[in-house]
């Protein structure tokens, strides 16, 4: 058997793909299939037809044909034989079986019939084995890449440690230059290992390490003729008394206190959030993408509950949780935590009750982890609608509805991209406030709150473009309510379980949430 070629053409004699086994040049190929229909008799149904030259084998596939050219001294069954491998291989990667499909995996198709067929001759192969060969998996390059994963995490995690040295050598740097300066959080960097925990865990597992910042150096002064804030007081007080002789009321005022030598102390411009001895901070995020179609594509939630004992007598705690009635959520403890006694009472305590939480130190007790595709799952979900309005432009429908009402989304940002260089859209209805942003040349659709009484809202505008300019659309929110519903209840101690005051905060935001 010498196989020419193996093509695959329409109905017409257009050459889709083609693959020559031997010395062929693009016209003659093109000649030989082009002359394929014209051979074909009506009425009449045959496997093959032949010329002066050649022989074909076809088989139809819907309006197409899988086409192979032989010579006319080849064996008629063993060509036959080749035709059916031939034809169960185009399903194989060719779900529609058309034009359009073929094109879009073709060279899939060609690597597949080169391995059926070698310089003209079919190669003893069966379709699990082309499939095998196709993919070309290689179990040396998922070692490979297991391994640079690895080295890629060691690295990372080496960074973090390199960047927490340099801030706690700043931090000492700093306590040496101004000895004087009150020490209230001086101890955060210096935690030895109390409560079982070491000193790289609970860091690596809580908070991610934030870069050192550079340190603040005040500008050199070149003049001491300028007025300073909190320096001697007896032009203000010849002032004062200027005022009151000219019969002004002036309203006296505590004088500031200093504090050593750190000069005088700042009132704060704002409300700093006051947190008790024992602190619990709860964090989640959630990254979703959705198709612009409908459907959920990915999502996943992950959580932690940092604890932070700032006094050594409430040291000793146990925490009293709200637990999660999602089946889906993976929950996960620190190793030093008792698992059993969260596993049945949901309390996190140490497993050694007679040490103590490590002091100043946010360490990560609860990890949780949701990754699920069920729509149901979604807590706002986005439909946006552009058509083209037969004007070189599109209208754009666009609403968002709020899907899990028990949540309540904070400044919620709804982003949807638009064309460069088509102007200002013309917005005709919006529920919200919307701005612009020229720059990243996105519509910001904004909403200060969304929840079970602002649940859904609508906005609609006309801009030029084509549907697929508006997309992907992003999404931004915070809230004070956990997704996955976990929350704390009590803080007690471990000897007589008295309570203990305690400060905590909450928040869910959207580190990636876009429709594509």
């Amino acid at each position: 058997m010498v196989l020419i070629a193996a093509a695959v053409c329409s109905k017409t004699g257009k050459a889709i793909i083609s693959r020559q086994f031997v010395e062929l040049t693009k016209s003659r190929i093109e000649g030989l299939v082009a002359a394929f229909p014209k051979l074909m008799t009506a009425g009449k149904q045959h496997t093959f037809v032949e010329t002066d030259s050649v022989r074909y084998v076809y088989q139809p596939l819907d309006t197409l044909y899988m086409l192979l050219i032989t010579t006319k001294t080849s064996n008629i069954l063993e060509d036959l034989e080749t035709l059916r491998l031939f034809s169960r291989v185009i399903p194989e990667y060719c779900r529609n079986m058309d034009e359009a499909d073929i094109l879009d995996n073709s060279f899939n198709l060609i690597f597949a019939f080169d391995e059926i067929v070698a310089l003209g001759y079919r190669e003893s192969v069966n379709l699990a084995q082309i499939r095998t060969f196709v993919e070309m998996d290689s179990h040396e390059e998922k070692v490979y890449n297991a391994v640079r994963e690895t080295q890629m995490r060691e690295a990372k995690n080496k960074m973090r440690e390199k960047a927490k040295e340099l801030q706690r050598a700043k931090l000492e740097a700093g306590k040496k230059k101004s000895p004087s300066g009150g020490g209230g959080g001086g101890g955060m960097g210096s935690y030895g290992g109390q409560g079982g925990y070491t000193a790289s865990t609970p860091s690596s597992e809580s908070t991610p390490a934030e870069p050192p910042r550079p340190a603040y150096s005040p500008p050199v002064k070149t003049s001491n003729k300028a007025m300073k804030l909190g320096g001697k007081t007896r032009d203000v007080d010849s002032f004062v008394d200027q005022l009151v002789q000219e019969g002004e009321k002036v309203a006296t005022t505590v004088a500031p206190v200093k504090t050593g030598q750190t000069g005088l102390s700042k009132p704060s411009s704002a409300p700093q959030i006051q947190t008790e001895a024992v602190h619990v901070s709860l964090e989640e995020k959630i990254l979703l993408t959705a198709g612009r179609d409908g459907g959920l594509q990915t999502m996943e939630v992950l959580g932690l509950l940092t604890l932070r004992v700032q006094e050594e007598k409430v040291g000793r705690v146990r925490l009293e949780l709200q637990n999660t009635d999602n089946k889906a959520v993976q929950l996960q403890t620190h190793p030093n935590i008792d698992k059993d006694l969260f596993r049945t009472k949901s309390i996190i305590g140490l497993k050694n009750p007679a040490k103590p939480f490590p002091l100043n130190t946010g360490v990560g007790v609860l990890k949780w982890r949701l990754q699920t595709t069920d729509e149901s799952a979604i807590p706002i979900s986005i439909n946006c609608w552009p058509s083209d309005n037969g004007q070189g432009g599109c209208d754009v429908n666009i609403e968002f509805e709020l899907e899990n009402l028990t949540l309540e989304l904070s400044d919620v940002t709804i982003a949807i991209p638009l064309p460069h260089g088509v102007g200002t859209p013309n917005i005709s209805e919006c529920e919200g406030e919307y701005t612009i942003d020229t720059r990243r040349q996105q519509l910001l659709w904004q909403h200060t709150i969304i929840d079970q009484n602002n649940k859904s809202g609508a906005m609609e505008f006309s801009v030029g473009g084509n549907p697929d300019d508006f997309f992907p659309v992003t999404v931004s929110f915070t809230s004070s309510k956990s997704y996955s519903g976990i929350k704390v209840l009590e803080c007690s101690e471990v000897d007589g379980g008295n309570p203990v005051k305690y400060s905590s905060n909450t928040q869910f935001f959207a580190e990636k949430y876009e429709i594509v």
